[in-house]
């Protein structure tokens, strides 16, 4: 492989020569070859648009030449474009300000605008990685901003069109379902009866619940602490730099970004993550609950309770010929395991800063985004592959209702509990309904147990 001589601080690198990264990206590839986990390409594109803003705003600011910022805009719109990705090597397992991915993106930016401008590979001329992409910046203020940056365009792109697009359809499905009375379950055992629209009314209130708790998360997102540079002062930048480097940000994503009002917070807490990966994993225990219940109703054919019908989508099954499987809700409750485990490792993360500064963010990055894209792809297939097409088994559902002795519930106020009780358990005792035994009990004729206990009045007793 030929190879061309980089120089940094630390002295001359051999880097591939075909390559855009320069020296520091480099000497990471060399240092860090730990793993295969890389960031994500949200991640790219969010520095890339970190590196646009902050040119722009310099240049407004009269701290770099305009040319050497328009320069950097052309390579960072190409970056943000993903041309680029494979020049961005480096695994996650790195420092933990991500300082060398920062680098990584410096260099590409500057090593693709010295190109356009006629330079060589390396040339660091005119555009130089540190004095001008870099200009006003430390990694400790735009790393974490490009994490909230490309979260906040994932959440909103991404993961809030897909769990509204899956509350629509069980909205339309509890409503189709309205009429349909179906026995409740509570501690997988019988309990007293629903309809299957408002169970479905259930998993559609969990979901309008967790966009509220997403559409809360977003605002810590949306402060920046860009501007903030080396500990929150602000030192080399601009006095209006942080403000206008957001407002910048804001205009080019349509998000509404702002500067954090204390950059001390914003570079050595990471809290805004912590509690969006909350939220995350609230809506993936929701996932998993609705995920769960409709494998467990759709279960069967004839063993199960199969009072839900779920699409056939792909044969279940190497050994046993005509299986189906609840493949969808199998893959989405995956989905909510890895979830939970990218939570759990983004809390100990983001507890684990130090001072001014928290050096766990290259894992927070790489966990919150894998989240919010896992979710995202996982509700749309559940949507398109299983909810889409989930439809009641009127047979089943109707058998399991008038079979059940939690029907007695409704005696309750006429010949009270422990007589109630008691003709439950008569009647699986004996295997008789529980009409028969109330009446052979003496505790109610026929015509009044027909009246009181009635599945279709169970269901709106306020009505």
């Amino acid at each position: 492989m030929s190879t061309r001589i980089e120089h940094d601080t630390m002295g001359d690198v051999e880097v591939p020569s075909e390559a855009l990264w320069g020296a520091q990206t480099q000497r990471s590839l060399q240092n860090f070859r730990i793993g295969q986990e890389r960031l994500p390409r949200a991640m790219i594109r969010a520095m890339g648009l970190v590196k646009k803003s902050a040119a722009i705003t310099n240049a407004s600011l009269n701290q770099i030449p305009q040319e050497i910022a328009d320069s950097i805009v052309t390579a960072a719109d190409e970056v943000i474009a993903g041309r680029w990705d494979s020049q961005f090597p480096l695994v996650v397992w790195q420092t933990g300000s991500g300082t060398q991915s920062n680098m990584n993106c410096n260099e590409v930016i500057a090593n693709v605008a010295n190109q356009k401008l006629g330079q060589p590979l390396g040339a660091q001329k005119p555009v130089h990685p540190n004095d001008h992409v870099n200009r006003a910046q430390s990694t400790n203020d735009s790393f974490p901003t490009a994490i909230h940056v490309a979260a906040a365009i994932q959440i909103n792109e991404l993961l809030i069109p897909a769990i509204t697009r899956l509350k629509n359809t069980l909205a339309e499905k509890s409503e189709e379902f309205k009429d349909i009375v179906k026995i409740g379950r509570t501690h997988l055992q019988d309990a007293t009866p629903l309809t299957l629209g408002q169970e479905f009314s259930g998993y559609v209130s969990q979901l309008e619940h967790g966009l509220k708790r997403l559409d809360y998360a977003l605002r810590g997102l949306y402060e920046l602490p860009l501007g903030g540079t080396a500990v929150g002062t602000g030192l080399n930048a601009h006095p209006q730099y942080a403000e206008k480097a957001a407002e910048k940000l804001a205009e080019l994503t349509g998000l509404p970004f702002i500067t954090a009002p204390n950059k001390f917070e914003a570079l050595a807490g990471r809290d805004a993550a912590v509690f969006a990966s909350g939220a995350l994993k609230t809506i993936a225990a929701s996932l998993n609950k609705i995920a769960n219940d409709v494998r467990w109703l759709a279960s069967g054919p004839r063993c199960g309770l199969g009072e839900l019908r779920i699409p056939e989508n792909e044969p279940g099954s190497s050994i046993m010929p005509g299986k189906v499987n609840p493949t969808q809700s199998e893959a989405l409750t995956m989905v909510v395991a890895q979830v939970l485990g990218n939570d759990t490792t983004i809390n100990i993360a983001g507890a684990s800063g130090n001072f001014e500064l928290n050096v766990f963010m290259p894992v927070i990055a790489f966990n919150l985004l894998q989240s919010i894209q896992l979710l995202g792809d996982a509700t749309n297939s559940f949507n398109d592959h299983c909810a889409v097409g989930i439809e009641p088994n009127r047979e089943k559902i109707d058998h399991f209702l008038h079979n059940s002795l939690m029907l007695v519930t409704a005696l309750n106020p006429v010949i009270g509990y422990e007589n109630a009780a008691k003709v439950a358990k008569t009647a699986y005792k004996e295997n008789k309904s529980l009409k028969q035994v109330a009446v052979e009990l003496g505790l109610v004729t026929a015509e009044q147990f027909d009246e009181v206990v009635q599945p279709a009045k169970m269901v709106f007793p306020n009505q």
